[in-house]
């Protein structure tokens, strides 16, 4: 059984049915707190940021039967838990391998000699 129903049934021309379904689009669009006026009065109610839509036609012979509802609840959803990754870490940069020294041939050798001028000399 329900906390709380209100139900109303008018006998609406097309015009006056689009404007109602605008007064509400516009009552949910405004914030969580809906409020609608009509001819019994007013009704205001919290809408959540998140609602289920079901939408039906249902055709029956010469009768046709739209509805439009909207499903949704109040209690306070637990905040999602917070959600740990691991922390980055830098992939170590290798660094050139160290080339061993060139062994010098002799004809190296006495390249490198002549061009600091230590090389030997003929006579």
């Amino acid at each position: 059984m329900s906390d709380l129903e209100i139900k109303r049934k008018l006998r609406l021309t097309r015009q006056e049915a689009g404007e109602h379904l605008i007064a509400l689009g516009t009552a949910l669009a405004g914030g969580s707190t809906s409020r609608l006026e009509g001819e019994g009065g007013s009704i205001s109610f919290t809408v959540a940021d998140e609602v289920e839509w079901e939408f039906e036609l249902e055709v029956d012979g010469d009768e046709r039967e739209l509805e439009i509802e909207l499903n949704w609840s109040t209690a306070t959803a637990p905040p999602p838990a917070p959600t740990r990754t691991a922390p980055t870490r830098t992939a170590p940069t290798k660094a050139a391998p160290r080339r061993a020294p060139a062994k010098r041939t002799p004809a190296k050798r006495a390249k490198a000699a002549k061009s600091t001028g230590r090389g030997r000399r003929s006579g």
